[in-house]
């Protein structure tokens, strides 16, 4: 009861939100603080309260709940902030992992700090994180995605943007869009290296090492079931100083310099921004400019 007392004392008579990360499969991964705050908030407000409710049972938890999901988020985050404002502590939990990670839990947390309300976050299980340790690919740099949005237009300018990113990548799928939402970033992004994870923490959790060539191959024969995260490789310096050398190909160094003066750029600038651009030193920027000019004046 320490936390949840202190919280009030501080925040005089208005409540605190406290974001409690639950398990993405195995129970044994709540800690100890989220299951102590669980039983002593006034409120708990939960994604899908059949599903938190065998939570709650499993760890003799009975504080009363409330549903807060998608469809509910702005009017249901209204009335919890009355709520706190009354007094009251809630716990914010998701179906699994942390809340305001791809969740509505976003709204209510924004809402609350326009509010002056006192948010802290208990933290614990992410799908995202715990995939991306798992992967073998590079973790210095990472993005986070989260599920592709369901309109194509939106979806396919999001995957467009993916294809230049050189961090790594990490996406959610629900298994009956697996197949089309590797299709989808293989015919962007091209075979790039991922890791599938797949029913994480749980019994029957994998972790495939593979390609989305391979990826796509085999789903073709083993139905997606469960769900999914695909951490992807980002695009290597290397491949994307090509792309932007090949754009220049039927330009001339003299041609590409001026395209940079004519844009107020200086003649050094100019000559360091399409060096630059062609992956090469301003010093063959220079050498083929004079060559240009002596072949011109024969």
């Amino acid at each position: 009861m320490g936390e949840i007392r202190a919280a009030k004392v501080n925040n005089g008579q208005t409540g605190v939100l406290y974001l409690c990360a639950t398990p993405i499969g195995n129970l044994g991964d709540i800690t100890q603080r989220v299951i102590d705050t669980l039983r002593e908030v006034d409120l708990i407000a939960a994604e899908d309260t059949r599903n938190s409710i065998k939570l709650l049972n499993h760890f003799d938890i009975h504080t009363q709940m409330t549903s807060y999901h998608e469809y509910n988020k702005v009017e249901k985050a209204a009335w919890l902030i009355a709520q706190m404002k009354e007094g009251k502590n809630v716990a914010l939990i998701t179906d699994a992992g942390t809340p305001a990670i791809s969740d509505p839990g976003e709204v209510l947390v924004a809402m609350c700090h326009t509010e002056g309300i006192h948010v802290t976050s208990l933290p614990g299980a992410c799908a995202a994180i715990t995939a991306l340790t798992l992967s073998g690919l590079s973790s210095r740099r990472f993005v986070f995605e989260g599920f592709l949005p369901e309109e194509k237009k939106e979806r396919a300018q999001i995957i467009e943007e993916l294809s230049q990113e050189r961090r790594t990548m990490i996406l959610y799928s629900a298994p009956h869009d697996l197949k089309k939402n590797l299709k989808l970033l293989q015919q962007t992004l091209g075979n790039r290296k991922l890791t599938i994870c797949r029913e994480l923490t749980k019994k029957f959790e994998s972790v495939m090492p593979t390609t989305l060539d391979e990826a796509i191959a085999y789903h073709e024969e083993n139905d997606p079931r469960g769900e999914y995260v695909l951490v992807i490789e980002g695009r290597s310096r290397e491949d994307l100083q090509a792309q932007k050398a090949q754009q220049f190909e039927d330009m001339s160094i003299a041609e590409h310099v001026q395209l940079y003066e004519q844009k107020g750029f200086d003649r050094k600038a100019a000559m360091k921004a399409a060096a630059d651009d062609r992956g090469i030193s301003k010093r063959d920027i220079y050498q083929a400019l004079l060559q240009e000019k002596d072949g011109n004046t024969e």
